[in-house]
This record gives structure tokens, sequence and C-alpha cells, in this order.
């Protein structure tokens, strides 16, 4: 049997365990006794990124169909099941890895591992259910294509990241949607969907040694599979846009939306923690710099967000706002391009990074309040980065300075390195 390595870690008052079963499988057990609940999860280290172009939205539409069925618990019997348990579960995909949840009493979560080590291996793909849930994913396209800040998103999306896939959409494009057969996602499956690509989280009033012995017996047998340099995709290398670029699209109503996008760098990077503390402090809460200027003093507009997006392989520090009635994109693009522009002369004051700080801390504490909270926390570090980074992002963050903001701002939020969008009104 697997040995353990245990970390406490105080701040959330766990004790982190860390094995790897013979075939691969990474098990983090998080023991905390605090509530009688158990959260498991199940993290593949596979999701948009990982596709052929012709694959395009493969991850995420496996993910419905984890849902539609084995020979052991047929259509809906995990969701009946575990509604059955007084539990719940779900699931979900982005560029990185794709991800399952099940929270359960801790008198009774190990029937989580029944279904999801059933699933890893023996799902049906139905020619009949497969097409059937190819319609609700179509469906789900076409509503987002009805966002206009997500369409502006997605079409920014290439401009950004170029012809890495990080530059389609999750969930993918229609014609390709169109062409995938149960044969092409069985493929799939059996290229990402196995034990030598899986990590295992397992969270909250449980034994870690009985975890470890179930753990071993439901996933122990199930080969390893592909290895991860064989079967991940190749992808051009992310190369940073050459000179500002522009993006103007139509809605039809009056809205005018405008983002502003800056390609920065990867999880766990100084820049990352940069980004976090900078976004904060210039668009988060009524005393955020942006906010206080954009909206309340100038009137300039309705709405200002600043957001943080990093990724295993880039990031992007993204802007965006909405224009108040009566107001042209054209002045708020202008006031904030002011706004970013002072950031580059004059770094934000210690007030106002605390601040930050204090409002980021927070927001990690009220997530890993909960059993699945902190496995969801500790999971996504374990795919994008490792576990132990998702505890030390305090510390981290305490160490960006104003200084490091001054130099972050001048290096990456400059006029050279953006790339515009806009959502207009069509015009008459």
């Amino acid at each position: 049997m697997s040995v353990f390595e245990s970390t406490p870690v105080d701040e959330v008052g766990a004790i982190v365990h860390d094995t790897r079963l013979a075939n691969g499988l990474r098990l983090l057990v998080v023991e905390r006794h605090t509530d009688p609940v158990v959260a498991s999860m199940c993290w593949y280290r596979v999701g948009s990124k990982s596709e052929h172009t012709e694959e395009a939205g493969m991850s995420h539409f496996l993910e419905h169909m984890m849902f539609k069925g084995t020979h052991k618990f047929g259509k809906g019997m995990v969701d009946q099941e575990i509604t059955r348990l007084g539990g719940s579960n779900n699931a979900y995909t982005s560029y990185d890895f794709t991800a399952y949840w099940f929270e359960l009493a801790s008198d009774r979560w190990e029937r989580a591992l029944d279904l999801e080590a059933d699933r890893m291996q023996n799902l049906l793909l139905d020619p009949t259910e497969f097409e059937s849930e190819k319609a609700v994913v179509l469906e789900e396209l076409s509503m987002g294509l009805d966002d206009p800040w997500r369409l502006l998103s997605q079409e920014m999306a290439p401009l950004i990241h170029g012809r890495h896939p990080y530059g389609r959409p999750i969930i993918g494009y229609r014609d390709v949607l169109d062409r995938m057969t149960p044969e092409k996602m069985r493929a799939f499956y059996k290229r990402f969907y196995h034990p030598g690509n899986a990590t295992v989280v397992i969270s909250g009033d449980v034994n870690p040694e009985r975890a470890l012995e179930r753990v071993e017996a439901k996933y122990g047998s199930i080969e390893a599979g592909t290895p991860w340099s064989e079967a991940d995709t190749w992808r051009p290398e992310l190369t940073t846009p050459l000179g500002a670029q522009r993006l103007d699209l139509t809605w039809d109503d009056p809205g005018q939306r405008i983002i502003l996008a800056w390609p920065t760098e990867k999880v766990g990077s100084d820049a990352d923690f940069a980004s976090d503390v900078l976004s904060t402090v210039i668009t988060t809460g009524r005393l955020s710099r942006m906010y206080r200027s954009l909206v309340l003093d100038k009137g300039l507009a309705t709405y200002v967000s600043a957001h943080n997006d990093a990724r295993q392989e880039s990031g992007t520090f993204l802007l965006y706002a909405e224009a108040n009635q009566g107001v042209e994109v054209a002045r708020l693009e202008e006031a904030l391009r002011e706004e970013i522009a002072q950031l580059r002369k004059e770094a934000p004051t210690q007030v106002e990074i605390q601040r930050a700080r204090n409002i980021l801390a927070a927001g990690e504490c009220s997530t890993m309040e909960t059993v699945s909270g902190l496995a969801e926390h500790l999971g996504e570090y374990a795919i994008d980065a490792d576990w132990p980074l998702g505890f030390q992002l305090t510390e981290r963050r305490n160490k960006i300075t104003a200084e490091a903001l001054l130099k972050f701002a001048n290096e990456y939020l400059t006029d050279e390195r953006c790339i515009t969008g806009t959502s207009l009104p069509e015009k008459d």
C-alpha cells in the first residue's frame, strides 16, 4: 500500500496527506474534523488546452457524457444515488483540467468512490445519448453567444493568445461539435481518463488511512493509461502580440462595453500575485480607485472590474467597463487609459495595498470554510502548479510591494501591449 507524506496546514486547521498509487493516481486527503461532511473530487489533467483543433469542445462535451451512464450505473443514476444519500454533486471544465465533485455526510462519503472509479473506466457513450447530449451542448453554446460580454471576450481571445488553444472557447465551435462521434470521444476518453492522469482530493471529516485503503480498493486495479507526454496535444508557444490590437463588435442593445487586456504570466509567478493585488486595488469595492473615479466621481461608467486570469501556461490582466447612459465609449476608454497611465507613474499607496491584501485574504478564508471549497482550492493548485502554493497565497501577496506594482504596470500594462475590444450598439 502507498504511504502518505503528511503536512499540517495551520491556516485552515487541517492536515494534508499526499501519496501516489502504483498506477500513478495522486491522492490528497485533507483531514479536518470540524463538520461531519466529506467532499470527494476527481481532477483530470485535461481541458480545452489539450484538444486537437478537430477536438475543440471535446473536454466539456465529455464532462456532460460522464453523467450518461455505465453498465453498472445507468443514465441519471449518479445523480439519483447522491440525492438519495442527501448529498450533492456536479462537474466543470476549464482550459487546463476537468473536475468532478461530490459532497456527502461523513458516514456515507465512500459511495462517491464507487461512482467515480466506475465511470473512469466503464463509460457507455451510447450513440443515442451522445446525439441527445450534443444538442444540449449546442444549445448551451448558442446561449453563450447571446451574452455580449462573453461574445466579446471570446472574439478577443485569439488576439491575446494567438494560435495557442487558450484562444479557443472551452465549449468549442458548432461546426466541430457537429462532426464529433462517440468513437472519437471514446478515443479521447481513453487517452486522458485514467489514474495516471488523475488527482483525487478527499476533504473533511475523514480518516486518512481508511481513505487510502478505499481509494486503493476502488482505483488501484485500473491501468495507468497513456503517459501524459504522449497523450497531451502539441501546441505552439504563447507569444506576446506584436503591438496594440483592436476589435470592435456591435450588439443589438444600447450598451457600450469595453475590455482592455494585457498578456501577463502563468499561475504562481510573481506577475500572478502582482495582478491579484493590483486588480483588487483598482476595482474591488466602492473604495477602490477606479470605482470611485469612474463610477462615483465622474459618472462615466456603470460598471468597472479588473480580473487576473492566470492559467497553467500564461496569464492575462483584464479590465472591463460599461459606459454610463449618454457617455460615449471613446470617452470611457480615454479615462481608463489615463487611470492605467497613472499606475505606471505612481504606485498605489500602502493603505490601498493593505486593503487589497485584506480583501484577498478574507476571500480565501471564506472559500476554505467549507470542505468542498477547501477541496476545490487544493485541487486547482495541485493541477495548475502544486498544492502547497494554495496555502502560500497570503505570504506571496504580502511580498508584493508598491515598487513591485509599479514595475508590473510598466512592464505589462503598456499601450503597445494592449488588446482592446468594444461592443457598441448597432447603427440605424
